[in-house]
């Protein structure tokens, strides 16, 4: 019989015993409201890994006396949808990375959130803004979850009944980065390996890939970092090996895409390159992996050889930089729009001409260039 991982034998089973995310859970917050009433409606869950989504869904299906059935985006589909419904029976769904399923399946999904035949609660890592279609989003109630600070860890390790030394334990705290499953992760494989958890048998532990690459990690942020930069400085080998080594080690080819979609904008002169990364974010969306790593190539390799210019990006930067500095500094007169007689009385809208050459900014910041065209 398969021994149940750490992380499931101490998952919570009452909101009084879940740590963290008290802006939700405390007192009189909205998940506790929900979980004391029982009356559950429709949720995204948006936050990193590890904070309590899954378990927060388990609560309070349960609260609410309702069947619950969990799926994964990345392995489910409309048939799996089809089965739950077939029941006949109301049914809490946990749809873990909700942002995995693409536009069709989501519309599938919305006439039985729409009834409440199905109450869904999706999970991500990713904004739903982007990647959860508009009707089902307006019909769901978005929660944001945080990653566990310090103290909430330790509540969790705490937990574990390991003996742990000062050193191990800072060090897998601050490997955790928040993530109390990353946490509970390494220190069952260490334990496993050694039977004691130290410093060494914690990075010796760490060898093992799975436990290397963290999506919400250092790994993951290095890694990123390196592509992008990869990309600025034209070197397409580099390039093509980062993104590599994110696809095999499970990273989400939406956040890939998405980030090629800023690059294109921040980094890059023609505006072809941001209809070519949109493209190869909409293919990832349809596609899924593993066809859609092909699109991501692709992708990479014609913003590689396109030509780079950031003075959009900066000039827009210097404009922000006086917005924050300034505030909302009055707007000239002659620009603005004199929607009814009055403001056309105080002079809205006066001596405007379409094609000016004079500097429309306003009076503080007159003349002022922040736009640089490179030749």
């Amino acid at each position: 019989m398969e021994e149940i991982p750490l992380a499931d034998r101490l998952r919570p089973q009452t909101l009084k015993e879940f740590i963290g995310q008290e802006h939700l859970v405390g007192t009189n917050r909205p998940l506790a409201i929900i979980n004391r009433t029982g009356r559950l409606h429709s949720l995204i869950f948006w936050g990193p890994p590890g904070c309590g989504k899954t378990t927060l869904a388990r609560i309070l299906a349960k609260s609410a006396n309702l069947p619950l059935v969990q799926l994964s985006a990345v392995s489910c589909g409309k048939a799996d949808i089809k089965k739950i419904v077939a029941t006949g029976r109301k049914t809490v769904l946990f749809l873990d990375e909700i942002h995995r399923f693409n536009k069709a399946q989501q519309d599938y999904l919305l006439p039985f959130v729409e009834t409440s035949r199905l109450i869904l609660i999706g999970a991500t890592t990713e904004n739903p803004s982007f990647t959860v279609i508009a009707p089902l989003l307006s019909r769901c109630q978005v929660f944001v979850l945080e990653p566990l600070a310090k103290k909430e860890l330790l509540k969790v390790l705490s937990r574990t009944r390991y003996v742990i030394g000062k050193e191990a334990k800072d060090f897998v705290l601050e490997f955790a980065n928040g993530d109390a499953r990353q946490l509970l992760n390494l220190l069952e494989a260490t334990h496993k390996l050694y039977h004691r958890i130290t410093l060494s048998n914690l990075k010796n532990a760490l060898q093992s890939k799975w436990l290397r690459y963290d999506r919400g990690g250092e790994e993951h942020f290095d890694t990123i970092s390196a592509f992008i930069k990869s990309m600025r400085a034209s070197d397409i080998d580099a390039a093509l090996y980062y993104l590599a080594r994110m696809v095999d080690s499970g990273e989400d080819p939406l956040f890939i895409a998405r980030r090629m979609v800023v690059f294109a904008s921040e980094d890059v002169a023609s505006p072809t390159a941001l209809v070519v990364a949109n493209a190869v974010f909409q293919a990832c969306q349809q596609i899924g992996l593993p066809e859609c790593q092909e699109n991501l190539a692709a992708g990479t390799v014609f913003l590689c050889q396109a030509k780079k210019d950031r003075s959009a990006y900066d000039a827009y930067m210097k404009a922000l930089a006086d917005v924050k500095k300034y505030g909302n500094l009055q707007i000239p007169l002659k620009i603005r729009n004199p929607v009814t007689k009055l403001m056309e009385n105080l002079g809205y809208g006066k001596g405007y001409e379409k094609y000016s050459k004079e500097s429309l900014l306003p009076d503080k910041l007159k003349g002022k260039k922040y736009y640089t065209k490179i030749i």
